[in-house]
């Protein structure tokens, strides 16, 4: 079992090795398995990859990010223009019906509202703003509405589980309620909870995906 150095050294290796990533940026303090975040970036952007970084670690529980994100002198962006990049940037996003969103740009930070059919379009936008220049954060307050009734959504999500390079699929557990999906079982990283969750959200008849799953170590490692 790795050890809260040997995590946060690898932790730090990770982030020095993303090239989007200054890792004298950012303070990493781990306990327990949990990782802590620190410091300041430049981007939304930056800060979401400094997260990503740490939950592809082995070893890591849980990261919380407590980094900020502030602009340099002169070069941040106004609400207007921020907002309007987030029109264009969800205009030009096929996944993402922009007819049905709402945005309001407060302080940087980029609120989502509105509802539509799909998970995956939900967090397809997300992902179309939080890239954008002058973004300090996003709030997705989008809601779902879901037509298709769930026909076969556990089969369908086992399966996909199945199908991941990236997945214990024997490991995961699959309970489904109506439009609810709930997981437990365990996991090995928190990029594989990440995925698991991601790969329940594109089932059809899904609106919600309750993630119970636990991240545990490999057995040689206990």
């Amino acid at each position: 079992m790795k050890t809260d150095v040997q995590i946060k050294e690898d932790v730090l290796d990770e982030l020095e090795w993303q090239p989007s990533i200054d890792e004298t940026e950012i303070g990493v303090i781990v306990k327990d398995g949990v990782v802590t975040l620190t410091g300041e970036v430049e981007s939304y952007a930056k800060k979401m990859a400094a997260e990503r970084a740490a939950k592809s670690v082995y070893g890591v529980k849980a990261v919380a990010d407590d980094i900020e994100v502030n602009f340099k002198m002169g070069k941040g962006k106004s609400d207007t223009d921020i907002a309007k990049s987030v029109v264009n940037a969800l205009k030009w996003n096929s996944s993402v019906p922009e007819d049905k969103l709402q945005i309001k740009v407060d302080n940087s930070f980029v609120y989502l509202t509105g509802e539509v059919e799909w998970a995956y379009q939900r967090n397809a936008a997300k992902h179309a703003v939080e890239n954008l220049y002058g973004v300090k954060g996003v709030i997705n307050n989008i809601t779902l509405k879901q037509k298709v009734q769930p026909v076969e959504v556990k089969n369908r999500i086992t399966k996909a589980f199945e199908r991941s390079a990236d997945l214990e699929a024997k490991n995961i557990h699959v309970d489904v309620n109506g439009t609810v999906v709930t997981l437990s079982g365990k996991v090995y990283s928190i990029s594989e909870k990440d995925e698991a969750q991601r790969a329940a959200f594109f089932a059809p008849g899904v609106t919600k995906v309750v993630n119970n799953l636990k991240v545990d170590y490999y057995p040689e490692y206990a």
